[in-house]
């Protein structure tokens, strides 16, 4: 993949996913501006890139407000003449079951997530119609967002928003040449260590140093951070033109396009439903086949 002569901004990559996402991006030709809260992973990350003959400058923020999406936008501009790709992959836990989520849980993880990916993409849009030259924004959402996940109201809220938003961006900036994807990853992280179904099985791999067996890495899609950053060099590249309004998930050796939601079942009813009739027509009708909820347990196979 050559991405010679494009920049890109990585929010949220001092470490785990946005890393590999960035050192993939600089790999590939990109001069790449890393952002993280923490200066010192930023510094970190930008080094890790370039002593591999990578070019990268770090800006140090909490993405959330106008005036850092400004800061990011700035930096690209300023250090290297444009802004090309928008990777935006900043994230924060705060779990809990509903009846223990405090405002603050709630609004915390929503104004990075959520407000984050608004005010970071409007920031690179303005930027990118200026140019007149397309760009490329790279939304990273999540299975939690796509199925819902125990004690993760916030989180799942908002990556959920994000996919929307990302269909929505991408009527909007068409006709810009703006492409606007939404990545749905699984790998091997401190959040996915969150997750129940995963965390066993991560700590064991950690514990052994063998890698995740491959049953995982193709059933469940569970592999590497490394694993995922072939997609973000993809959907930043000329390669992907006119792939845009997409859910696409990557993890372990699987690559994946998620359905948006449409109707699965319908009725009629001459003059519209009543309570009553909804309830006598329910199991047999529309409702037969319920949806599934939740990020299913892996299941390993059968010896």
């Amino acid at each position: 993949m050559d991405l010679q002569g494009k920049v890109a901004v990585v929010t949220g990559s001092g470490r785990g996913l946005g890393l590999a996402y960035a050192q993939a991006l600089a790999a590939a030709g990109a001069a790449v501006v890393v952002n993280d809260v923490d200066k010192d992973a930023v510094d970190a990350a930008v080094a890790s890139i370039t002593s591999r003959g990578g070019t990268a400058t770090g800006v140090a923020a909490a993405v959330g407000d106008s005036e850092a999406a400004r800061r990011l936008v700035d930096a690209a501009v300023e250090e290297f003449g444009r802004l090309d790709v928008l990777v935006t992959n900043a994230g924060i836990l705060r779990d809990r079951v509903l009846w223990k989520m405090t405002d603050e849980d709630f609004d915390d993880v929503v104004r990075v997530h959520l407000r984050g990916t608004f005010t970071c993409a409007r920031a690179a849009a303005i930027r990118m119609r200026e140019q007149g030259t397309g760009g490329r924004l790279v939304l990273i959402s999540s299975p939690a967002g796509q199925r819902g996940n125990f004690g993760q109201t916030n989180y799942a809220a908002a990556k959920a928003g994000i996919v929307a938003m990302a269909r929505t961006w991408a009527m909007e900036l068409g006709r810009a040449g703006i492409t606007v994807n939404a990545v749905v990853p699984v790998a091997a992280t401190e959040m996915t260590r969150t997750i129940p179904a995963f965390a066993p099985l991560i700590e064991e791999s950690e514990r052994t140093g063998e890698p995740l067996p491959d049953w995982l890495r193709k059933d469940e899609g569970l592999g590497t951070v490394e694993d995922v950053a072939g997609l973000i060099t993809f959907l930043a590249s000329d390669d992907s033109d006119g792939v845009t309004g997409q859910a696409i998930g990557i993890g372990g050796d699987r690559l994946a396009l998620w359905a948006h939601p449409k109707e699965k079942a319908v009725a009629f009813a001459d003059g519209g439903w009543s309570g009553d009739a909804i309830a006598a027509a329910w199991p047999d009708g529309v409702g037969a086949e319920p949806e599934t909820y939740g990020i299913p347990a892996p299941q390993a196979p059968e010896a």
